[in-house]
């Protein structure tokens, strides 16, 4: 009966505690214990540079196909909090289909498969989807040769 009152109503999704997944919960691959840190992993953009490498890894191996979903989340929510941290919007983590149905700003876009969470800034209507990159680098289908590049890319457009 009152399905209109929830429709417009924003429904946040904090991915910080995913982001830190990063450094935390290390496989036992050597180079992964060395590299993947606290310190390296930092939130800066610097940092972004480590992620570039660790998914160059990620690659050449079959280990993310059997794991997709947790890499784009893991990823995707890492540098999604860098943009975050470094843009001077006031970006929060939303479900993707609860900003679709507040604002406009993503009308016309086709609906990702997965139904990501994304930053969405309530000030300047801007949406951005990260953890979609990090699912689209991953399959090797990014129009960005890096998640370096995109992540500058975000945070001169939003700074």
């Amino acid at each position: 009966m009152f399905d209109f009152l929830r429709k417009n109503k924003l429904v946040k999704d904090d991915l910080k505690g995913i982001a830190k997944l990063m450094y935390q919960d290390v496989s036992e691959d050597v180079w992964d214990q060395e590299n993947l840190t606290k310190r390296n992993l930092d939130f800066s953009v610097e940092s972004i540079r480590m992620i570039d490498l660790y998914t160059e890894r990620l690659l050449e191996t079959d280990l993310y196909h059997q794991h997709f979903h947790n890499f784009v989340m893991r990823i995707g929510a890492y540098i999604g909090e860098v943009i975050k941290n470094h843009s001077h919007l006031d970006f929060q983590w939303y479900e993707f289909q609860s900003v679709y149905n507040y604002s406009s700003v993503l009308h016309g876009m086709d609906q990702p498969i997965e139904p990501y969470t994304l930053l969405y800034s309530k000030k300047k209507d801007a949406a951005l989807l990260p953890l979609w990159e990090a699912a689209e680098r991953l399959k090797g289908t990014s129009t960005y040769p890096d998640f370096l590049s995109y992540v500058e890319d975000q945070i001169q457009n939003y700074s």
